[in-house]
């Protein structure tokens, strides 16, 4: 009688079943990720708006409760310069910078509607307004201001708004 000695190690069966399960997993990571970015920019770009707003209420507080009555030069020198510590070609500092360009913000005209596919890094800044729930605005006194802008994940090309209500 001779007794069959078992070899030691893996099958084939066994290494490709590990590999196809290896390759699913990273499939699914690859396929998330862009995800993730797009979602982690817009996080970016909402926090560095939300830092503006507060900016913008520091200003109304150290001018009486004026707001800027425009963001574009000239009217913008001192919000632009002194509160965003931006450049005189109406973009903000290096403290704000767009997520996926890596360039400072750009401030629109005041009052303006928002194209149908406007330019990631473009602010809207409106005045005598807040934001309505679907991205547009709502007359209101003249103290109201709002800041607008795209974000990548958003639907149906409805801006990100946020005011001081």
């Amino acid at each position: 009688m001779s007794i069959k000695q078992k070899e030691k190690g893996f099958t084939i069966i066994e290494v490709v079943l590990v590999l196809a399960i290896a390759g699913l997993i990273f499939m699914m990571v690859f396929v998330a990720l862009p995800g993730l970015q797009r979602a982690q920019r817009d996080t970016q770009r909402k926090n560095d708006m939300a830092r503006m707003m507060t900016q913008l209420s520091s200003y109304s507080s150290n001018n009486r409760g004026a707001i800027p009555a425009n963001l574009i030069l000239p009217a913008a020198t001192s919000f632009v310069l002194n509160y965003l510590g931006g450049t005189a070609a109406n973009t903000a500092g290096p403290e704000y910078l767009e997520p996926s360009t890596g360039l400072g913000y750009t401030f629109v005209t005041v009052n303006t509607a928002i194209p149908a596919a406007p330019a990631l890094g473009a602010i809207y800044y409106d005045t005598s307004a807040h934001c309505g729930t679907d991205g547009a605005l709502i007359a209101d006194t003249a103290r109201k201001f709002t800041l607008r802008t795209r974000l990548e994940g958003q639907k149906d090309n409805v801006p990100y708004c946020i005011d001081n209500r």
